[in-house]
This record gives C-alpha cells, structure tokens and sequence, in this order.
C-alpha cells in the first residue's frame, strides 16, 4: 500500500534534516492479494516483525528529528492487523507524533474500527479505490467486495469527519478509466487524490506501466483537473509533474510568488530519501517503499542520524549527484524525478527516472 498526509499546512523544514513523513510498514499481513502490491503481503505476520516494545522505541526515535516532528504514517500489508496497534498509536500521540494510516479494504475495516482509530487520535484515513467500478477495482487488489467496502468506508469517514485520502493505481491498465473514478470521487468528501504512478516491483511486476508519452498528457490533464477539483489533486512516485505544473502555470502568467503558493508547490523538493523515510517491518531503514535499499535499521540504529547522515540518504539529498537527464535538469531540485523508478529500471537510484521525457536546456543547448 501506498499512504497518505494530512492536508493541513506544515512548517517550513530542511528535508535534508527532517522529513516530512515517515512510513512504517507495521506488517505483512493483509487480506487482500493486490496485483501492484509492493510488500507482496501475505496472510500472516512475517517472521522478524519488530515487536511492540521494539515498535515503542523506534517511536521515540521519530522524536529526534526535533520541530517540526514527521507524519507517521502507518502502512503495510494491513496495518490493522497489527498486534499492539492502538497502544502503539497512543505512544506515538503521547510522544506529540501526528498519524495517519492506510488500511485495507477488508471485513476488518468496519465503522466501529474507524471510530476507534479517530477516537485514538488518527488524523487521516488513506483509502485504495483503482477502478470506478467494481470489476475494475477488485480485478486489481484481488478480492471481490473490495470496490463497495472501499465506498462504504469512504462514507463512513464522511459521516465522522475523519479526512481522507484516496489513492489510484496508475498504469497502462488503468489509466484510461481515471477520469470516471474522478466524477466518482465528486461524490464523496475527500481531502485529497493521489494518483500513484506504478513502480514494477513486488507483485507490480505484472502490470503494465505507463509509457512516458501517456504519462505526460496525463499529467496535463492533472493539472487541467486540479484547477477545479473540490479536492487537491497530486501525483506519487510522479514528480515530473511538478515540471508539467510549473511549465503551466508560467504559460499562464503566473508569478514566481504565485507559483511558490500553489498547491503544487507543496511537494517541491520531496522525493524518496528526501522529506520520506520508510521503516520496514523488520525495522530496515530505506528511503522509500518502492525503492528497497537498506541504510540500517532501527534496532541498531537511530533513525534521524541515519537520514541525515548515511551515505545513501546523503546521495539522495543532493539532486546534483543525480546521473543523466535528472542531474543535469534545470527542474532537479524541485522535481529530481522517481528515484525508486530509476533504480527498479537501471539498479541506480541516481540514474534518471525513465517516466520523464524532458530534455533538460543544458542538454539541448549542448546538443548532446
């Protein structure tokens, strides 16, 4: 699964510092069987999951980051099929941790649960919704009924004004039905829709992903969309939009104050390893989900000084040591493309992100 953040405004930060959200990947467990699955979930817990007293600890170390504090996202498999759950999101609330979580769509998420984890002090709900009907959407995450637990939850948060997230595979076997699960979404109160463009690893191996022409007029029509959505509308593992965005709204005249004030600008800068860190369930500390490279691990290692300091995170901090059309982009500071993509494709995350089409001016003036 992929995970949401709260829509309320964050303090400015230094990503290379702090990030912006956290991912913990609480378990392997799930439910469901979803073909673009990342963690390739299974039905149980996997051996070596941290413990909750080991999960306690790897809270406290969340608070080393200082002011402003991460986002914790709670992620997985299912997060609600976490032993210790809700004493482990009560010590994250008492440590002054905000958190999200993204459950699966299963008999699992009942109303109840969802008034539970509001009571407990879950600040946004991440939903899964990848077709705008039913044999669209169950044919991806593997199990039927997922389409209507999926609606009914999304009702339900509604009803309790718990703020949620929606999150949409985007490949070439989705893309063409996105805009009806858009007019589907208007029905429902929603913060945010995040359009996840797929990374071929785990069980997304199987799916096809968006060839880059596509992706860009897509993209163009993210933006068209976003304009008059009652909900933000954002990419994931898509940065290049942020260039699409930017190239659009300059054509329209824009300023660069008015640009810096956007919606979009909110994610300028963020890229896996920067302003994300992701924690496995085994306590592997790697810059983001879809890109699996361990830098250490929380059971012998602390958190903050691994993301500041770890030669990893430190390369992917720094959008000059990017290789490629990335490096030498004019946009890589606030884009610096997919690093999880272009290490699924070329075993480099410093390599360019193949989704991307731009050519950079450096290179064109160079004509190379």
């Amino acid at each position: 699964m992929h995970a949401t953040t709260t829509s309320t405004a964050h303090k400015p930060r230094d990503f290379t510092r702090t990030p912006l959200n956290v991912y913990w990947e609480m378990t392997l467990a799930c439910g469901l069987a979803c073909r673009h699955c990342r963690a390739e979930a299974m039905p149980d817990p996997a051996p070596g999951e941290l413990t909750v007293q080991e999960g306690m600890e790897f809270l406290k170390q969340i608070t080393e980051f200082g002011d402003p504090l991460p986002q914790l996202i709670l992620t997985g498999g299912d997060p609600l099929l976490r032993e210790g759950l809700f004493e482990l999101i009560d010590e994250a609330r008492r440590l002054g941790i905000g958190v999200s979580i993204t459950p699966a769509a299963t008999p699992v998420l009942t109303r109840q649960m969802m008034e539970r984890l509001k009571e407990h002090g879950v600040e946004a709900v991440g939903l899964s919704l990848d077709g705008s009907t039913a044999a669209r959407h169950d044919a991806i995450r593997g199990v039927s009924g997922t389409y209507d637990r999926t609606l009914q939850a999304l009702r339900w948060a509604g009803e309790m004004d718990l703020p949620v997230q929606i999150n949409t595979l985007v490949s070439g076997n989705t893309a063409e039905d996105l805009p009806a699960v858009y007019e589907l979404l208007k029905g429902y109160k929603i913060a945010r829709w995040s359009l996840f463009f797929l990374i071929s690893v785990g069980r997304g191996k199987v799916l096809e992903p968006l060839a880059g022409e596509k992706a860009e007029e897509l993209m163009e029509w993210v933006y068209e969309t976003a304009k008059t959505a009652p909900f933000v509308v954002a990419t994931t593992e898509a940065p290049s939009y942020r260039r699409v965005a930017i190239q659009r709204m300059r054509a329209e005249g824009m300023t660069g104050e008015e640009i810096k004030r956007s919606n979009s600008a909110r994610g300028f800068g963020i890229r896996d390893g920067n302003g994300i860190v992701f924690v496995s369930s085994t306590g592997e500390i790697c810059p983001a989900g879809f890109l699996p490279l361990g830098a250490g691990n929380v059971r012998t290692s602390r958190l903050a000084e691994v993301y500041r300091h770890s030669q990893l995170f430190q390369m992917l901090h720094e959008p000059g040591m990017f290789g490629g059309r990335c490096g030498a982009c004019e946009y890589h500071a606030l884009c610096g493309g997919s690093r999880a993509r272009a290490y699924e494709a070329t075993g480099d995350p410093l390599a360019s992100d193949p989704l991307c089409l731009y050519e950079p001016r450096s290179v064109v003036d160079s004509g190379r």
